[in-house]
């Protein structure tokens, strides 16, 4: 495929994901592909985040490139933890000249064939989620035109990777919300049927229930359940009050 073709193709992947579910490991592994296919590279590796701020592994265009990476976590070091800890673009034309910035992960690299790298943060704003690596097996700088290349699918994934994540979050909070107000509406189902039986005001009827969940160790939503299941009555909760008044006099 033409590399305009390619580029306009790898684009379009990346919006489709801005506005349907997605599978991120694919994701990141197609861009990972893409970035060797469309730059001067020669293997690509991605790591993103977790929740501890712990980088993994994600996605990888080579073997070589799979170990390297893990070889970088295991170290904490070399150039895609340093562009993920700055925030900055690191850029190594001669690996063999970056024995005292990176001591293990350098020999590492040059063993395996690579003679230059360059890394990106995978970033939205002040928010990294990850970085990128690229390798070259040889000595010298990426184009700039690469390098502006890489950044772009860089942003563009890291925009579609957040937007995912911010979607997931809503969903969340949103049936967080929607099984509060359920809660909600089962608790005064309760209060009414018990206050109606026991012939309490709905204060009482409230405190008998919670009293209750309290004894016994259970959610409130949950004994107002059994209450309007009709599993647990009036007369239940009435007894149970009092054998528990009893007992702590």
């Amino acid at each position: 495929m033409p590399r305009e073709s390619l580029l306009s193709s790898t684009f379009l992947q990346l919006a489709d994901t801005l506005v349907a579910d997605f599978d991120i490991i694919d994701l990141l592994t197609m861009l990972a592909d893409r970035c060797v296919e469309l730059v001067d590279a020669d293997a690509a590796g991605i790591l993103l985040a977790d929740s501890d701020g712990n980088l993994r592994l994600m996605a990888a265009s080579s073997e070589q490139a799979r170990l390297l990476e893990l070889f970088q976590l295991q170290n904490d070091q070399g150039p895609c933890v340093e562009a993920y800890t700055s925030g900055q673009p690191v850029n190594c034309i001669d690996l063999r000249e970056s024995v005292d910035r990176w001591p293990r992960f350098t020999p590492y690299a040059v063993g395996a064939g690579f003679e230059s790298v360059y890394a990106f943060p995978m970033r939205l704003r002040d928010n990294i989620i990850g970085a990128m690596n690229l390798f070259s097996v040889s000595i010298g700088p990426l184009p700039a035109a690469d390098v502006q290349l890489a950044r772009a699918l860089a942003d563009v994934a890291s925009v579609a990777i957040l937007q995912d994540q911010a979607a997931r979050e809503s969903r969340v909070r949103d049936l967080q919300l929607q099984n509060a107000l359920d809660s909600r509406v089962v608790i005064e189902q309760a209060k009414g049927m018990v206050s109606e039986r026991g012939e309490v005001d709905m204060a009482g009827a409230f405190n008998l229930i919670r009293n209750h969940a309290r004894q016994n160790n259970l959610q409130l939503t949950r004994v107002a359940e059994q209450v309007v299941a009709g599993t647990l009555t009036f007369e239940n909760l009435n007894t149970a009050l009092t054998k528990h008044s009893r007992q702590t006099r």
